[in-house]
């Protein structure tokens, strides 16, 4: 109400709640078919998450429009921190969290409007899936989730959370066997293969400060160059000592190159220029959708996660607000993380899209089984082969070995500069 009264006056909102039903008639299907204008909702992210096909799915069933507005990780953020008039709902990863709350763009999400909150898993909200699970360095999700009572954010529930919980992964390396001799999960495959000398000259890495600095940190310890008190949250000194490794490796030709996106990133394996590359899910089954024989590694040292996070902006309001609801409640139902399986994403209540996958589906996706037979990707074309089975295992297997979560770290800014002279050096 705070944000509505700073716009219109009482009288206005009045009228407007009159018109269009505000409030809790609203709160859950609300008919905004049966309005003379229907809704827009604008919705920010990446390409990793805004596609076409959810786009679609979700104006069938929710009868609203949504638009997209997709782009790199870096752009989207600073736009959504400078400008959040610009879109209704934000969609990355949990490592913008701590910028995006402190710039005021995002507002806080009440737990009681999110249908299935109760049913949201623990990876969020206490940062593991079994009781044995390693909660990983930096940013767990659960040190970010809860809106405190002075309104930082921090683990213990409130009612208001900073975001919704929805997709999430643990990312690796990819590396082609046609190249590099298959490696064992968890017991030969590592982290430090980024920096090996066997394969320089045949290593691409993620360009993104945020992600690729935990990529070389996670590289640099295995290869014993250097050690860190807590790799989650560096020292300028440890930035400084990790950075001359990388410019030292760079200027004798270890990389080959930087990737921005996803189909870049599968280019470098499938022209042969890279042997070995930080890379996402998508991109590994989309080389083996193309007969490409690349793996996604399961590095002994564990894995970097993420975890998507939906947020709403400060300065959605009314109609458009309760759409923005009614979006995230679509997103836990079954449909969507049914169909962001089939491009090796994870979402928050697995049991929900369960129904939407065939047994085949959820074996190889979740348990880490065998495929029983071909398995198609989210466009509908074969993308795994009968007999393939998961390199890392079942969710809960990968989720129990998280070494560090993408993260802001306190010395973020001191990173920048540094990262932008290890791409020029």
């Amino acid at each position: 109400m705070t944000i509505l009264t700073k716009t219109i006056n009482r009288r206005n909102f009045l009228k407007k709640a009159g018109t269009y039903g505000l409030g809790t008639a609203t709160m859950l299907h609300a008919p905004y078919v049966h309005t003379k204008e229907k809704v827009t909702l604008r919705v920010l992210g990446t390409h990793v998450t805004l596609r076409e096909a959810i786009r679609k799915q979700a104006e069938k069933e929710l009868g609203f429009n949504i638009e997209y507005e997709p782009g790199g990780s870096a752009r989207i953020l600073q736009k959504a921190s400078t400008r959040p008039q610009s879109f209704d709902i934000y969609e990355q990863w949990s490592d913008s969290i701590n910028i995006l709350w402190r710039s005021n763009a995002i507002q806080p999400i009440k737990t009681k409007r999110i249908k299935l909150w109760n049913e949201i898993n623990d990876l969020a909200k206490t940062g593991k899936l079994t009781p044995e699970a390693k909660i990983g360095l930096g940013d767990a999700p659960f040190k970010l989730l809860n809106v405190q009572g002075d309104r930082t954010l921090g683990s213990r529930f409130s009612g208001e959370v900073s975001f919704l919980p929805y997709v999430h992964n643990t990312d690796s390396f990819g590396y082609d066997t046609r190249v590099i001799p298959r490696g064992k999960a968890y017991d030969t495959e590592s982290w430090g293969w980024l920096l090996d000398e066997r394969y320089h000259g045949k290593v691409a890495l993620v360009n993104a400060p945020t992600i690729g600095i935990f990529d070389a940190a996670l590289a640099a310890e295995a290869s014993g160059l250097m050690k860190f008190e807590n790799m989650g949250n560096m020292t300028e000194a440890e930035i400084d000592q990790l950075f001359k490794i990388l410019i030292d490796k760079k200027q004798k030709g270890q990389f080959v190159g930087f990737w921005n996106s996803v189909p870049e990133s599968a280019r470098f394996i499938e022209s042969g220029r890279a042997a070995v590359a930080s890379m996402f899910s998508p991109a590994i089954a989309d080389l083996n959708q193309r007969g490409i024989p690349a793996v996604y590694a399961a590095p002994k040292e564990g894995y970097r996660a993420w975890h998507g996070v939906m947020c709403l902006s400060s300065h959605t309001h009314g109609r458009v607000k309760d759409a923005a609801y009614e979006f995230m409640n679509w997103w836990l139902s079954g449909w969507p993380g049914a169909f962001v399986a089939r491009q090796g994403y994870y979402i928050s209540i697995p049991e929900r899209s369960k129904p939407f996958l065939s047994k085949a589906e959820w074996d190889y996706w979740y348990d880490g089984k065998i495929a029983s037979e071909d398995l198609k990707g989210p466009d509908g074309k074969k993308s795994i082969n009968k007999g393939a089975v998961r390199n890392g295992g079942s969710y809960w297997k990968r989720f129990s070995n998280v070494a560090v979560w993408n993260t802001v770290m306190d010395n973020y800014e001191y990173t920048l500069p540094r990262w932008y002279e290890f791409l020029l050096a």
